[in-house]
């Protein structure tokens, strides 16, 4: 049967990361004619929203139709600049407790601003009741929905336990992948890359970390935009380590890339660390912020004034950090010889929160150690989604080459020693 709603005009989804600036669009405006104390107010207000966890999505996207019966469905939704793109995407309802897998254009009508899409496979909830909800990258819910185990281990982190999925390899594996996913996301963002690392033979680990929901929260209760948060991709180390593992690839996405920079760079197991694989990452949070401030047209000098508000000790109490974030310390661009990891970088041209720019002058700056694989048309972490076999065979093949027992960058071996002499 079909379940009908009244159709929409083409719209433009409001995103997770604009949506922690959204009142700048209002406020921002009337900034120039406004006193200094409104001013600051909007800075602060924007370092704030910067690094506090969100409880909850809005539900942004009206759920116009749903055609068919069981195994030949299809839902129609509004055209805007997430559900016009190919390939494969999550549609969440019911406040999140309704996630279906959503698939190929059947039709896109432009002048009536909608679009109607294959439904592949609904994990929970009643989608053909669903009147609104939201788009995500996240199709699968858990490793089974892949036809993998879902097992399920305890990370001991701070506060507490963090939850993680493991994905064991076929056979007993050495070189485990550690995956991390990004700000406002869920660990079940980074099941994409479960396949091409079991094909690779690894075991997985798929993470959780302070803030995100499951993870236990920071003692602060904010981001640390990567400077806190990899203590506990060190703890997921730790596991690994102790379970058999001697070498490590860390995957991370947008923020997680971050958070897996901060991991290379700073944890007491950095010489068993492989390699790197980054989609859509943060290479430098100072021109992400700078780029959000300016979509959300607030001027320059408060996003600076924000920025510092972030980085500034006597501000603490105004944005609730237990501690100044070094935004500058996290900017790979200027430290870009310091990366002497083989590091693959999965970015689109079209990705709309973290632009592709420091990425790509990353890559240019270093490029012995650095490879940028540039996608178009895909949103923000979303090049898997675009074209799933194309972002698999890319890094199953890159890491064929520069992680096993192939030469490395820089003249290193795989087997020649990036694993942490034993009783270090």
């Amino acid at each position: 049967m079909a379940s009908t709603r009244s159709t929409a005009a083409a719209q433009r989804v409001p995103t997770p990361w604009l949506k922690w600036t959204a009142l700048g669009i209002g406020a921002g405006a009337a900034v120039a004619s406004s006193a200094a104390g409104a001013v600051s107010g909007l800075a602060v207000y924007f370092a704030r929203q910067i690094v506090t966890p969100s409880r909850g999505r809005d539900e942004n996207l009206d759920i116009l139709a749903v055609v068919g019966s069981a195994g030949s469905r299809t839902v129609i939704l509004p055209a805007n600049e997430d559900t016009v793109i190919e390939g494969k995407y999550s549609l969440h309802f019911d406040q999140g407790t309704g996630h279906a897998r959503i698939g190929a254009i059947r039709s896109y009508v432009p002048r009536e601003g909608t679009v109607e899409r294959e439904v592949e496979s609904v994990y929970s909830g009643d989608l053909a009741a669903a009147t609104r909800g939201w788009w995500g990258g996240a199709v699968y819910p858990a490793p089974s929905a892949m036809g993998f185990a879902d097992e399920e281990v305890l990370i001991p982190v701070e506060g507490g336990s963090a939850p993680a999925w493991l994905v064991r390899a076929e056979a007993p594996a050495t070189t485990w992948a550690v995956m991390v996913h990004g700000r406002g996301a869920s660990r079940a963002e980074a099941l994409r890359a479960l396949r091409p690392a079991r094909r690779l033979g690894m075991t997985s680990l798929v993470l959780s970390y302070r803030n995100d929901g499951e993870a236990p929260s920071a003692p602060d209760g904010r981001y640390g935009l990567g400077m806190t948060e990899w203590h506990d991709v060190d703890a997921a180390i730790d596991y690994a380590v102790s379970h058999g593992a001697r070498d490590v690839v860390l995957f991370g996405w947008s923020m997680g890339g971050a958070i897996v920079l901060q991991t290379a760079d700073l944890s007491r197991h950095r010489r068993r660390i492989c390699a790197l694989v980054l989609d859509g990452p943060v290479i430098n949070w100072i021109e992400v912020l700078a780029h959000h401030a300016e979509l959300n047209r607030i001027p320059a000098p408060v996003g600076r004034l924000g920025q510092y508000l972030l980085a500034s000790q006597r501000a603490r109490r105004i944005t609730g950090l237990a501690a100044p974030l070094d935004l500058k310390s996290m900017d790979w661009i200027a430290r870009a010889e310091q990366l002497t990891l083989p590091t693959l970088l999965l970015h689109s041209e079209d990705d709309e929160f973290v632009p592709i720019g420091p990425s790509a002058e990353l890559a240019a700056k270093n490029p012995a150690f650095v490879t940028l694989e540039r996608f178009q048309r895909a949103r923000h972490t979303k090049e898997w989604n675009l074209d799933p076999e194309r972002w698999e065979s890319v890094v199953e093949r890159w890491l064929d080459a520069n992680v096993f027992g192939r030469t490395l960058p820089g003249g290193r071996s795989h087997a020649a020693g990036v694993a942490e002499p034993p009783g270090q």
